[in-house]
């Protein structure tokens, strides 16, 4: 190629290929370069793959290098690669496959013409092979995301599916690229490949960052392998393939972490395989995973209504009720004042039209449900029924009902002061029988009591769906912070430390703006008893962790202490029972008792701004886009 600058060294040198002002030169000139780049052993290669990586990521539908060979000539550049060790290992080679991956997946993440170019151009295989781990998990992890785009279009799915050790391998990597990623790069600071942290970290940071970007990375490939498992999931041929137990009972813990929150991942992969028959039968089957459904049902996670979509098909299906209904139904009945979750509206009345069909069909078949679930179902039957009839009552007499459940209250109230939980918490159970179905407001107030009564009697399954009913009526949904702060605790006491985590910051979250001086953020500083439970979840709730013990601990100076600190006194964690979230850390009740809401309810405006509704985690989570390096 000719020299395109007298003032450059280079002949042919990309960057000045793009400066010509010709554009049927620049044309001809960069389908040579594309042409010829693989077949070249100059030293400086990947400069200019460098160039098209940044090109790629900053003009993704931009078709000019589509036209020019540019899919060709990363194809070939991988397979060089592959074959080539001792180019490879040549100048700064080492870089070229992962860029050329890179590139490949960035041009086909929006434009199924250009997926279409790239089968056609052969990228499909020496992906493969980068995917198989002929490399690194580096190269896994740009090959699996490529894979991934090419597998989402209707046109080139068929061409990613014929390689049929594809979906096998998405699986395998899913399951084990979390420990790849420990062990391979974050355990042994001082066997970290040099490339690999300059990819990682592109040479701004030390080894804390590097430590940081391995868990962001880690996160990404085992999300983006679960993204690709889920366009053959949508197969019902593959679903026999995907569905076996060792592989099941994983996802509902494949969540992406706090460095990767915006990915469905395992929950996402396991909506796509309930909607089919062929899926149902499988989860339902497996050990675990219902529980594991119901728990990220009730959370307040963006992905809620994937795991309350899984138990009402689990449910609705003839073939697997029988196996999942007893421990869905009192999820369900936890949910099912829901009114709309994000896009998904009138949820609570679809959950309730399942329950009562379940109820109705009760003795056909298999459907057998027991005596608990049954009466949960009959309980939210009646509510259902006590609203109609509250349409139609005289305003005076919801005075009365609403001033006896007031009443009420405060003799819990008074009783929870002296020391009688179990007292205070029967009296909260009488309020809510006697209070008007339509005064949201107050029965917050006394599910939310009450859940803190469980707490203190050593209850956290009953504290979890007092604090869920709570959370499903407040509005906005999922935001009242003290119901907030007690189901987290309660699934501490479980042991559960992801819900836990989730709850605590979305419970800081609430506290960073409220007007409650019981709430507010004290010169925004998070309330040492949340900072205490966050960081404890957080240990146990690390993406690594099941790697570490594996591979006996953290070595170096990426332990997981130095990243989520340590704790700031040789204290025991505090208890659901030694605190809560008053101005002391005493536990104390909610003593809301504004009556005005069933009376103006229709005229109330949403004070709150919904744009936040999409933010609420981002005070304490690294916020990731698909296509970061």
């Amino acid at each position: 190629m000719d020299k395109g600058s007298p003032d450059c060294p280079y002949p042919g040198c990309f960057f000045c290929v793009m400066k010509e002002g010709n554009p049927s030169k620049r044309r001809a000139s960069i389908l040579k370069f594309f042409r010829e780049l693989p077949s070249q052993d100059d030293d400086g290669q990947v400069l200019p793959i460098s160039g098209l990586w940044n090109t790629a990521m900053a003009h993704p539908n931009d078709p000019e290098f589509i036209e020019l060979g540019i899919f060709e000539c990363m194809a070939a550049l991988i397979w060089k690669g592959l074959k080539n060790r001792r180019w490879l290992s040549h100048d700064q080679n080492i870089y070229i496959p992962y860029y050329a991956a890179h590139i490949i997946g960035s041009y086909t993440m929006n434009m199924e013409e250009f997926a279409e170019s790239a089968v056609h151009a052969g990228v499909i295989a020496p992906l493969v092979e980068l995917l198989r781990g002929r490399l690194t998990w580096v190269e896994q992890r740009v090959a699996v995301r490529a894979l991934g785009h090419l597998a989402t279009y209707t046109k080139t799915f068929p061409a990613v599916a014929n390689h049929g050790e594809i979906l096998e391998l998405s699986i395998q990597l899913a399951m084990s690229s979390l420990e790849i990623v420990y062990s391979h790069f974050y355990q042994y600071v001082d066997r970290r490949l040099s490339y690999h942290c300059d990819l990682l970290t592109r040479g701004m940071g030390g080894v804390e960052m590097e430590s940081r970007k391995a868990e962001e990375w880690a996160s990404q490939l085992q999300c983006w392998s679960l993204q690709l498992i889920n366009c053959f999931a949508f197969k019902p041929e593959f679903l026999p393939t995907i569905c076996k137990p060792e592989f099941l009972v994983k996802l509902p813990g494949m969540w992406g972490g706090l460095v990767n929150e915006n990915s469905p991942a395992g929950i996402g992969l396991l909506r796509t395989i309930c909607h089919h028959k062929l899926g149902r039968v499988p989860v339902a089957s497996c050990p675990g995973i219902i529980e594991a459904l119901c728990n990220i049902a009730r959370s307040s996670d963006d992905w809620q209504y994937m795991a309350i979509d899984c138990l009402l098909w689990l449910i609705q299906d003839p073939s697997t009720c029988h196996k999942v209904i007893d421990k869905a139904v009192p999820a369900l009945v936890d949910l099912a004042e829901i009114t709309n979750l994000g896009d998904h509206k009138k949820l609570g009345d679809s959950i309730v039209n399942v329950l009562q069909e379940c109820l109705q069909s009760q003795g056909t078949g298999r459907n057998t449900i027991n005596n608990r679930a049954k009466e949960l179902i009959e309980e939210v039957l009646n509510s259902k029924q006590r609203l109609k009839w509250e349409k139609n009552m005289p305003k005076e007499d919801l005075h009365i009902k609403q001033a006896a459940a007031l009443v009420v209250k405060l003799e819990g109230n008074s009783l929870f002061s002296s020391g009688n939980i179990a007292g205070a918490a029967s009296k909260y159970s009488e309020a809510l029988s006697l209070c008007p179905i339509r005064s949201k407001k107050e029965r917050v107030v006394l599910h939310s009591n009450r859940a803190q009564c469980h707490l203190l009697l050593q209850q956290p399954l009953a504290a979890i769906s007092d604090a869920t009913h709570a959370l499903c009526l407040h509005n906005p949904l999922n935001r009242h912070a003290k119901s907030l702060w007690r189901r987290a605790q309660a699934y501490d006491m479980l042991g559960l430390a992801k819900e836990s985590l989730l709850d605590a910051i979305l419970f800081i979250n609430e506290c960073s703006q409220s007007n409650d001086p019981d709430l507010s953020l004290r010169q925004n500083r998070v309330p040492d008893y949340a900072e205490r439970l966050v960081k404890k979840q957080m240990r146990a709730a690390w993406l690594f962790r099941e790697a570490a013990l594996k591979h006996g601990g953290v070595h170096g100076d990426g332990d997981a202490r130095d990243i989520y600190g340590q704790e700031s006194d040789g204290s025991e964690w505090e208890t659901a029972s030694e605190s809560d979230i008053g101005n002391d850390g005493r536990a104390e009740m909610d003593d809301d008792d504004d009556d005005s809401e069933w009376k103006n309810e229709d005229e109330r405006k949403d004070k709150y701004d919904k744009a936040t509704l999409k933010g609420i985690k981002h005070g304490y989570n690294v916020h990731l886009a698909e296509d970061e390096s």
